[in-house]
């Protein structure tokens, strides 16, 4: 898929890497998010569900999509979302009732993405989903790498609580 990518979309999946490795570093899962509109960065956000309090929906998208300034919402189908993960289900809802118009992720999320639910939700997100693009995997190479991270975090934590 990287050979069909922009260099603005490298440039911003990197980006994104980039928060991934920041968030890591902070104490938080290493996903990392940036929203363009015309090709230009809007909106970041990284991974922040354990530090500096436990909040489960302060993942990178929802960051992300929080730091979008107000005016430019008119124009979500021009926006599109670049994450180093494939966005969960939470976070698909909420780039389908925002209207974006584009998501590039970096790595597939067979334990918890929201692709396999596509096909099968409520008519309306099914009708905002056919309007989305929805690419990925692309960047694998760096990607990949961190949701191994990922998934060895979230089973070190489920150990550790339960």
């Amino acid at each position: 898929m990287e050979k069909s990518l922009s260099e603005t979309d490298l440039s911003h999946l990197r980006r994104a890497v980039e928060l991934a490795l920041e968030a890591e570093a902070g104490g938080n899962l290493p996903i990392g998010s940036v929203i363009s509109f015309e090709g230009k960065m809007v909106a970041e956000g990284k991974n922040a569900i354990w530090v500096p309090e436990f909040n489960p929906t302060r993942h990178a998208e929802m960051e992300a999509r929080l730091c979008v300034p107000r005016a430019l919402w008119e124009n979500s189908r021009q926006m599109t979302l670049y994450t180093t993960l494939e966005p969960c289900l939470m976070c698909a809802g909420a780039i389908l009732q925002h209207g974006l118009g584009r998501v590039l992720f970096g790595s597939s999320d067979g334990y918890g993405g929201a692709g396999c639910v596509f096909g099968q939700m409520a008519p309306y997100f099914e009708a905002e989903l056919s309007a989305l693009q929805w690419l990925g995997p692309a960047l694998a190479e760096e990607c990949d790498p961190l949701y191994e991270r990922v998934m060895v975090l979230v089973e070190r934590r489920r150990k550790s609580s339960g």
